[in-house]
């Protein structure tokens, strides 16, 4: 009898503990306005009710999630001011570049308001003018420090000439243009949209889908509605489950670059005119990237990819699988949609192994450096980069398609890399609600291979060492041609472009007859052998010479002339060229046919 009241007291405590706790949570509100779009300025007032203590600190983040790279969105900040729920003057100091510390509150209730300038194209930051307004949310909404599980509600008042918000924040009914979050993390992955979009949308089983097309431009809306749902649902497929409500396509007209939500993307993207095929194609592998992100990266994520970190770095080797990954299973999915064919699906992989295997950075950095290095070299194009870098992206597509195949072959076709994808999704993300450790995304992948991958995992993504494509494409009855031919003309190993009539060398490769001559980047070559020079007539002349012969360049040099005599090498290719074999044995048939429909 004693035990069972002790027990019973035990329970009362607890529910009492828990009782408190949810007296305790933050009422948390935001207000973003927009009244005048040709300042460029989103006002934002924030609302905070039940925070205790002498001080609170406001942050904003330093960087948005899958766009890897410290943006500093707190330089956008201007007119910081802190009110308590009387509407007094509260004082407050900055301590730390995003960090805005606001001191006791007698009330209970804190009120700041900001506004942020917001004027940048780019699917990580804001934009305002009198066309549309685009909120990217790490770069707008501060939250208090420590309270990033906390829900909030978020209102946007538009400009009177929008009429349309499109989102994946889910809806308040009973307030107009209201959206709630139930904590930070869903708040920052969900931008938002307002304007005059052409709203399109359709269901797949059962959940909505929403596009969000800003200038739509004439294309065939059935059409587009038919593809997109082809795309998902093929997605869908791999893991057999869609893990959101609703989802939201934000569409951006004419610009670059994606960014990925668990339940929306954010896209600059003009939807193409269907006759066109190659845009077609292109703009269809554009979504379906962005698409499958939901699973590879949002759910199914190395560590470090979630919960998020927002004032720093977060560091993982795996984005060569999260991202070119991505690319890979990007023509999968239009593949067995039925909108790529094998052999389309075949040349975009060969472009990928091509876009690798020229640059002199594959000498340099494997694949998980790259993907640990990422901070660093974030679009970073120009100077010395492919001397000393290379593309996750490019690399990443071809070792994931190594290890699809490695699995097929070894498992007599019987397991593929959608058996690694389902594991990873359902015992991580739906079972554990949390991403895997580099050792457990190579266990799995073992585990569903039979046998250990150590080629792959201990050279091929760890180190710069040569890949033998030729055995891994050879599993599914393909050849592929590696070998390095000599063309003709002879090879410098500058690149130029002609700037306002100037000849500006743009890069020059590794160990080239260019660096070797002592030639620069931003050398203007002014005179080859005798003649002004152009780009026409740079190319001209390495296409009439041989290797070993030499040539004799004249470059201006901060404004002073200078000659270099440059002995030319021999100019090389490697096709990469995937071809069927003649004779494949029944296993290597079996495995093309499963892996890529005609």
């Amino acid at each position: 009898m004693k035990n069972k009241f002790t027990v019973l007291l035990f329970c009362l405590a607890i529910l009492n503990n828990i009782s408190i706790a949810a007296s305790e949570k933050l009422q948390l509100s935001y207000t973003v306005s927009m009244e005048q779009p040709n300042t460029h300025y989103f006002h934002v007032v924030f609302r905070c009710e039940g925070l205790k203590g002498e001080s609170q600190d406001f942050k904003i983040p330093a960087w948005t999630p899958g766009y890897y790279k410290i943006m500093d969105f707190a330089k956008n900040v201007l007119n910081f001011r802190a009110e308590d729920g009387e509407g007094k003057a509260m004082k407050w100091e900055k301590t730390a570049k995003n960090i805005w510390r606001v001191y006791h509150s007698k009330t209970g209730k804190t009120v700041i308001s900001y506004d942020v300038y917001a004027f940048r194209q780019s699917v990580a930051d804001s934009y305002l003018d009198d066309s549309r307004a685009y909120i990217s949310p790490t770069g707008v909404f501060m939250h208090v420090a420590g309270q990033l599980q906390n829900s909030l509600s978020v209102t946007i008042k538009p400009h009177k000439n929008f009429s349309k918000i499109s989102t994946g924040l889910d809806r308040v009914r009973s307030m107009p243009n209201t959206f709630s979050a139930k904590d930070f993390d869903v708040l920052y992955d969900c931008p938002i949209f307002i304007g005059n979009q052409e709203i399109i949308s359709f269901d797949i089983q059962g959940i909505p889908h929403t596009a969000a097309i800003f200038e739509p431009g004439n294309f065939d809306r059935e059409k587009f509605v038919s593809t997109m749902k082809k795309m998902i649902e093929s997605a869908v497929a791999v893991v057999g489950e869609i893990p959101y409500r609703h989802y939201t396509f934000i569409m951006m007209g004419e610009g670059q670059g994606g960014l990925e939500h668990l339940n929306s993307m954010a896209v600059f993207s003009k939807v193409p005119n269907f006759e066109d095929k190659q845009d077609y194609s292109r703009w269809l592998s554009f979504i379906a990237h962005e698409y499958f992100h939901l699973y590879n990266v949002k759910a199914i994520r190395p560590v470090a990819l979630g919960p998020f970190d927002y004032d720093k770095e977060n560091y993982t080797d795996i984005l060569w699988f999260s991202e070119g990954g991505t690319v890979y299973y990007e023509y999968l999915i239009l593949n067995r949609a039925g909108l790529m064919s094998r052999n389309e699906v075949l040349e975009h992989l060969k472009n990928s192994i091509v876009n690798y295997e020229k640059i002199p950075g594959r000498l340099f950095q494997s694949a998980t450096d790259s993907s640990f290095d990422i901070w660093l070299n974030f679009l970073n194009w120009g100077g010395t980069a492919n001397n000393t870098t290379i593309s996750y992206y490019d690399k990443g597509c071809a070792l994931t398609m190594l290890l699809d195949l490695k699995i097929r072959f070894e498992s007599k076709n019987k397991k593929s890399l959608d058996d690694v994808m389902k594991i990873l999704y359902q015992k991580f993300y739906k079972e554990q609600n949390r991403g895997f450790t580099d050792k457990e995304f190579r266990q799995v992948c073992e585990d569903v291979a039979g046998r250990p991958l150590n080629e792959l995992f201990d050279e091929y993504i760890s180190t710069v060492k040569e890949i033998d494509y030729k055995k891994y494409f050879a599993y599914a009855g393909l050849n592929i041609d590696s070998e390095t031919n000599e063309t003709a003309g002879a090879f410098l190993g500058a690149t130029a472009d002609d700037q306002s009539g100037k000849l500006i060398i743009q890069q020059i490769e590794w160990n080239s007859p260019a660096q070797q001559s002592g030639l620069s980047i931003q050398d203007e070559i002014v005179v080859i052998d005798g003649n002004r020079a152009n780009l026409r007539s740079l190319n001209e002349t390495l296409k009439s010479k041989k290797a070993g012969e030499k040539i004799q360049v004249q470059i201006s040099r901060r404004n002073k002339i200078s000659s270099f005599e440059v002995t030319l090498g021999k100019k090389t290719e490697r096709t990469f060229d995937i071809k069927p074999m003649e004779n494949p044995t029944k296993l290597q048939s079996e495995i093309l046919q499963t892996w890529l429909k005609e």
